[in-house]
């Protein structure tokens, strides 16, 4: 059985919404934006979303290393995993919209290493210790004479009877794939739909693994996917644009497309690169999502009726994928036609997937 997710927004009055009609449409999981400045708060959606469902799985889709103390964010999800019996999962990567949007690029490997490391040491109920994170805001704790103080830190309330909180790192590029591969629960990556891609993506994380001395079955694989179910492949293709021009462009990060590619692929992710307009991020008619060419849809992508995309997804679970995240038409897609898509992919695809 292949676990099945959907992506949400947090926008404040719509995740419980959202999260209602995913768990009663029969899927696994729903994954929320994570990203200040264009949705709410991921975490209040998180915990609303929970406390309106009984059994779907509930995680940031995703969060970065950056915008929270690693403290606050372990804090948060374990927080989200009491309310809801168990069901959170950590979404985290390196960053994008959420850290654009302040100014920032992605956070380095380094820097996110260090932080993934921390969160989990914190899920974990570890103590994890002190760094200098106050950038010149505060001096240590010891400035302040104090006849005891922590000398490390800890989540001092987690539920004893819960397991603790899964994290799925999202990873595109070989370092990431290593990262998720030593420190995560689950690895999801986001290379497109390419099954050469993909089996590329395992194969890294099985060897970094394996490198580290790490069990083979210590750690989970799935993808985030964008597809669009639609019988009219031309139709398909205009609403899945402006979402996969964004994963399109999580292959070409720094200007040099990673993976393996054709010569057509790397020439349309070098154009993606060069003309991405953070503005327009995800948006159906942007000049990122006009730069993909309908065989780079086809192949990065899915487009089709529903039996193409089983089809397309079954090769890819046959790799050793045991997830699915599944992000539908793009932001600005004719709503009863992405409407259309998603009903029917719900009612044709996620069945035959989950069976």
């Amino acid at each position: 059985m292949t676990e099945m997710w959907t992506v949400g927004v947090g926008l404040p009055g719509m995740a419980a919404k959202f999260a209602v009609a995913a768990e009663e449409g029969g899927w696994d999981g729903i994954a929320i934006v994570d990203s200040q400045n264009l949705s709410g708060d991921v975490y209040v959606a998180l915990a609303m979303a929970a406390r309106e469902t009984s059994k779907l799985k509930v995680a940031p889709g995703v969060t970065n290393p950056y915008t929270r103390h690693p403290a606050v964010t372990a804090g948060a999800i374990a927080s989200v995993h009491g309310e809801s019996g168990g069901r959170a999962v950590m979404g985290i990567g390196r960053g994008d919209s959420a850290l654009a949007h302040i100014g920032l690029s992605p956070a380095s490997v380094t820097f996110f290493e260090n932080y993934v490391a921390r969160v989990q040491g914190y899920l974990r109920g570890d103590e994890v210790p002190f760094q200098d994170e106050a950038e010149g805001a505060a001096e240590a704790v010891d400035a302040l004479g104090l006849s005891d103080a922590p000398r490390a830190s800890r989540l001092s309330w987690l539920n004893p009877k819960l397991p603790k909180v899964p994290m799925q790192i999202v990873a595109t590029g070989p370092k990431v794939i290593g990262v998720a591969a030593r420190h995560g629960d689950g690895m999801n990556a986001a290379v497109g739909a390419d099954p050469e891609r993909v089996a590329w993506a395992l194969d890294i994380a099985r060897k970094a693994r394996a490198d580290a001395g790490l069990q083979p079955d210590g750690i989970s694989f799935g993808a985030f996917v964008n597809v669009v179910c639609d019988p009219d492949v031309d139709a398909a293709r205009q609403m899945i644009r402006g979402g996969l021009s964004t994963f399109a462009r999580f292959s070409v990060m720094h200007g040099t497309p990673t993976g393996p590619v054709s010569e057509e692929q790397r020439d349309v992710l070098t154009s993606v690169h060069g003309a991405y307009d953070m503005t327009r991020h995800t948006m159906t008619g942007s000049a990122q999502s006009q730069l993909l060419t309908d065989s780079f849809v086809d192949r990065f992508g899915v487009t089709g009726d529903a039996n193409h995309c089983i089809d397309r997804l079954k090769q890819l679970t046959a790799l050793g994928l045991e997830r699915l995240v599944i992000v539908g038409p793009s932001i600005g897609s004719d709503p009863d036609k992405a409407r259309a898509a998603r009903d029917r992919f719900q009612a044709e695809v996620l069945p035959a997937l989950q069976n």
